[in-house]
This record gives structure tokens, sequence and C-alpha cells, in this order.
């Protein structure tokens, strides 16, 4: 079994990246960018998650993250399944999105011979968590986080795109609330 991507430090600060499955560009309304939001809120304040960067894509998410309380394998766990669920609730019951009936019927299919999920599908399974061990690495992931909707083509500078903790450290108006690194 590989050990080399795992969480082996439980007090280490984290880099993570997961997508939805088959990359499918889900996050394009407002109403599923919420739901990561909600879930990154409820994980800082009751569970000990310390988010440090963030950047959330239209088919993949980036996060700097710790556990206060020496779990961020749960954290990881709690977060994907949680959002899961609830983006599969938000899907079905959003009016607004004509791709609702492809988006449950891709996740469905997606989960179908995966033996320990039972309906659906939401997130591929890796998140490759990568201890990130002194500040310059620091800094190469949350550089990397922060340009990652610039390299896409979503926006010309890190700060403009509206789902990255690059507008907490721009000091501009943002959505949520992080742990800002003093090394950063």
């Amino acid at each position: 079994m590989s050990t080399k991507y795992k969480f082996h430090n439980p007090d280490g600060a984290y880099f993570v990246s997961f997508a939805i499955v088959n990359w499918y560009n889900l996050f394009t309304q407002e109403v599923y960018f919420n739901v990561l939001i909600d879930c990154v809120n409820y994980l800082r304040k009751h569970k000990g998650m310390e988010l440090y960067a963030y950047c959330f894509m239209p088919n993949h998410v980036h996060m700097v993250f710790g556990s206060k309380t020496g779990e961020p394998s749960n954290l990881m766990r709690d977060f994907k399944g949680y959002t899961a669920k609830q983006l599969i609730e938000v899907v079905k019951g959003n009016p607004n999105d004509n791709r609702k009936d492809l988006i449950i019927g891709m996740f469905k299919k997606a989960g179908r011979f995966k033996s320990n999920i039972k309906n659906y599908q939401v997130w591929q399974h890796e998140s490759h968590p990568i201890e990130v061990y002194s500040k310059k690495f620091v800094r190469q992931k949350v550089n990397y986080i922060h340009k990652n909707p610039v390299v896409a083509g979503l926006c010309r500078f890190p700060e403009d795109y509206i789902y990255s903790s690059a507008r907490n450290y721009a000091e501009k108006q943002i959505v949520m609330e992080i742990d800002m690194m003093d090394s950063y």
C-alpha cells in the first residue's frame, strides 16, 4: 500500500487538491460555491479546521489547511462527505440549472460500481495530501493555488477571483474568513 499521499503528521498543515468526478464544471453558480463555503465555515467553527489558503475552481478545489485537533484526515472526510450530500440536494432542487439531470446522472453512474458508495459519487477519491513543511514550500503552494484561476483564464490577477484566499491576503472583499499566515 502506498504511503506517499497520507496525513502522516496530525499537527501538520497540508496542501490538498481534489476534483469533481470526470472533472465536470459543477461550480458555475453561486449556490454551489455556497455549499463549499458553508462547510468550511462549519469545520472551522466546530471541528478545528485551520484554513490558510484556498481556491474553489469550477471543477476542483485547492486548500492548505491544518487541524487544531490533530485529525486532518477526518476534516477531509467530513468536507467531502458533507459537501457531496449537500451538492446532490442543491443540484436536484436548483430550478436555475438546466444541467441537473445530466449532473445527477453522472454522479449516479460514477458511484454505481463502487463498493464504498451507496448511490452517488460527487468527488474523485484522491485528495493527495502533501504536508507543507517549510515557509518556502508553503509560499510555493499558496502561489500555485492563487494563480490557478489566472492560468485557467478566469481572471487577470489572482485577487480578482472571488472564490480564492488571494482576496484575503490582498485585503479585498472576501466570501470566507481564513486563518492568515504570517509567513506568506
